[in-house]
């Protein structure tokens, strides 16, 4: 399902399954007859926050597939393209440290949150 929601640029776990319940080209792809529920949205979260948080297969199955793109020709693998979004920061500026304060050589690059937290 997810799948379905990159390709179509569906962002929100709910629309997804949403999208994914009322459109029967969706269903199909997924592998969901008429009659099969349509998983809750908390499912998503649960496992990339519960279950696959310390495990390493999501990376590999990413790396795999990107790996197998460039070996099929449909990429080549030289260029990286990233979203460029603005998102509005939710932080308190009463607890906020001054630029000029900052301590860049106390920073452990180890102790940074995963990209996919």
């Amino acid at each position: 399902m997810l799948l379905v929601g990159y390709c179509f640029d569906i962002r929100s776990e709910r629309r997804l399954c949403e999208e994914v319940h009322l459109n029967l080209a969706y269903r199909r792809f997924c592998r969901l007859d008429l009659s099969d529920p349509v998983p809750n949205h908390s499912t998503f979260s649960k496992n990339r926050h519960g279950r696959f948080r310390e495990c390493a297969l999501l990376r590999h199955l990413f790396e795999k597939t990107v790996a197998r793109c460039v070996a099929d020709g449909l990429v080549r693998g030289q260029r990286l393209a990233a979203d460029a979004s603005l998102i509005e920061a939710d932080a308190n500026k009463q607890n906020s440290t001054p630029k000029e304060d900052w301590d860049r050589s106390a920073i452990d690059p180890n102790d940074a949150p995963r990209a996919f937290d």
